[in-house]
């Protein structure tokens, strides 16, 4: 499709990604506003509906991080600039806390533990068997982390599998008090992004799927997490970027051609059925705007005829 546009060229695809991802990864975290709530937020600064404050603070703060980073990850990289900075690792931490530390402060929390800041404590095992780095030794386990980063990619290995490894690495430093989930996934993207490579929106449904595959990777398997983020990265493709960037007639996944007025399985539906003009390649139905326009108002004289 000629590569990731940026924000300013395409403000529709990033403003969809924007209220998705912050809906999903706060959702991950247990924040119960639904997409039109963050929507309204987000675009209107409008608090619907009757929730404790502290979610709707912990979505204000996730927005103005994602924007952050859809905003920096562009620049690219060279020689002269490090795939990711400890000073970017703290102002994505500060961005994703300071509305809701602001207001409900750590009274546990040492002045230098709060929003932009490590941890200086232990803290509870992530999972059992597993525990975060000792406090003591978080610095050094970043700067160890930092460094594997600005490598890049192994040789011969997929950048997917590269990211997924590098993710599943920071969970298990957890450098911060708090917020260390949703800095690992805006981290995760901020990589993807500076390879040219959509954000990865992982949906809240399927939250097990990738703490288990979280798991894994912690074994020294990160194969299922880069299947998580692959299948999240191909969603923001075909949800967001195809259907703005795709001509009425270039061939496109289905899923790229939902509506409001016809969803992904009712295309499928229609393309078994022969009604809707298709391409099948592999197992994968493709098809054009201009062919599920024509089908949307065939079924529409349908309807009127009956």
């Amino acid at each position: 499709m000629g590569g990731l546009p940026l924000p300013v060229e395409a403000e529709g695809i990033w403003e969809g990604i924007w209220h998705e991802e912050t809906h999903h990864s706060t959702a991950m975290e247990g924040n119960t506003l639904v997409l039109r709530q963050v929507k309204a937020l987000l675009d209107e600064g409008r608090a619907v509906g009757n929730k404790d404050l502290r979610e709707y603070l912990e979505i204000e703060g996730y927005g103005d991080a994602a924007k952050w980073v859809y905003a920096n990850a562009i620049r690219g990289h060279d020689s002269h600039h490090p795939l990711v900075t400890i000073g970017e690792l703290r102002e994505i931490h500060q961005l994703v806390m300071e509305p809701v530390w602001s207001r409900f402060p750590d009274e546990n929390a040492k002045p230098d533990e709060g929003p932009g800041g490590f941890r200086r404590c232990e803290i509870q095992p992530l999972r059992p068997g597993l525990t975060g780095a000792p406090w003591l030794h978080v610095q050094a386990r970043l700067d160890d982390w930092l460094e594997d980063v600005n490598r890049g990619p192994a040789g011969g290995e997929h950048l997917l599998y590269y990211v997924a490894r590098l993710h599943a690495a920071f969970e298990r430093v957890h450098p911060f008090r708090d917020g260390n989930g949703r800095v690992g996934r805006l981290t995760t993207n901020l990589l993807l992004v500076r390879a040219s490579v959509p954000p990865a929106i992982i949906d809240k449904t399927r939250r097990t799927k990738y703490l288990r595959a979280l798991a894994r990777a912690d074994e020294g398997d990160p194969g299922p997490l880069a299947e998580v983020l692959a299948r999240a990265v191909r969603t923001s493709v075909e949800r967001h970027m195809l259907p703005a960037l795709a001509g009425p007639a270039r061939l496109v996944p289905l899923g790229a051609l939902e509506t409001r007025k016809v969803s992904r399985v009712a295309l499928v539906s229609a393309a078994k059925r022969n009604r809707l003009q298709t391409v099948k390649m592999g197992d994968q139905y493709y098809s054009t705007r201009r062919w599920v326009q024509q089908y949307v108002s065939s079924r529409h004289q349908g309807r009127k005829a009956a």
